[in-house]
């Protein structure tokens, strides 16, 4: 949760959270790190949405169609807000998901691309 200190005033209001992340997963949000990303937002009670730079749309971030649908790509700077009950959780853990580049690398035995 030491994340949430970094995050500014002007990103909190009430029970609204938002906050930024670049992508530096290696092929960006392609299927797995997509379904990593709506599955845990997923399971947060509260309304999220992802808005990726230069798009200037907000999409649901629990959609997995809207989510591959953006074409995410390394470089790309995601904006992450949530509202409602756990919304500063909930932006924390995705923040820290994509940090982690969606644990990955983990799950297929490879530490920074090389095999553990």
């Amino acid at each position: 949760m030491s994340e949430l200190n970094s995050l500014s005033p002007r990103e909190r209001s009430g029970k609204s959270w938002q906050t930024e992340v670049e992508v530096t997963h290696g092929t960006g949000l392609h299927a797995r790190p997509s379904v990593t990303f709506t599955r845990l937002a997923k399971s947060f009670p509260c309304a999220i949405e992802v808005l990726v730079d230069g798009t200037g749309d907000w999409l649901n971030g629990k959609s997995i169609v809207k989510i591959m649908g953006a074409r995410i790509r390394r470089g790309t700077r995601l904006h992450i807000r949530a509202e409602g009950a756990r919304a500063e959780e909930a932006v924390v853990a995705l923040c820290e998901l994509v940090r982690r580049n969606f644990d990955d690398e983990r799950k297929h035995g490879r530490v920074d691309g090389r095999p553990v």
